[in-house]
């Protein structure tokens, strides 16, 4: 236990004293990672799917922008129509299927209050991945750790 809440303490820091990256979107990451899988190819898996929810999460601040003026407050009833059966849609995909991964990122592109760009996508994407390199380094630390135990207890 002391172990993995090193890992998520170390990340944590680096994201918001190296990079300037909210703690919270970090573990966006952290979550995602641990939502299926457990290792590091279901780990790139889930970031994918982080990457994905935050694309449609940009659309969709950006399609609000363009059907406000026509829609007013219900533009965001045609939005999340849209958004979330291309979420649920894409959950279908052979690989990238992860569902809770899209709405991650949905929700982190949201929460973030952030402009609709490249920026803030790269923002965001880059405190996923150290989200999800922590998850997988706090599992196999504790994956480690919890095989080495019963050996050195028989002894």
């Amino acid at each position: 236990m002391a172990g993995e809440s090193v890992v998520a303490s170390s990340a944590a820091t680096f994201s918001a004293l190296a990079l300037e990256l909210p703690i919270w979107a970090m573990f966006i990451g952290w979550i995602a990672f641990f939502t299926r899988g457990l290792n590091f190819k279901a780990g790139l898996v889930n970031l994918g799917c982080v990457l994905i929810g935050l694309v449609l999460g940009i659309g969709a601040a950006y399609l609000q922008g363009v059907l406000g003026p026509y829609l007013g407050a219900y533009a965001i009833t045609a939005v999340v129509l849209a958004i979330t059966a291309a979420a649920l849609s894409l959950a279908r995909l052979p690989v990238f299927n992860n569902l809770l991964g899209f709405f991650l990122g949905l929700v982190s592109y949201f929460a973030s209050h952030l402009p609709p760009t490249l920026g803030s996508f790269a923002s965001l994407g880059v405190a996923a991945a150290i989200g999800i390199a922590a998850g997988f380094l706090a599992h196999a630390w504790a994956h480690r750790v919890n095989a080495i135990r019963p050996a050195s207890s028989a002894s």
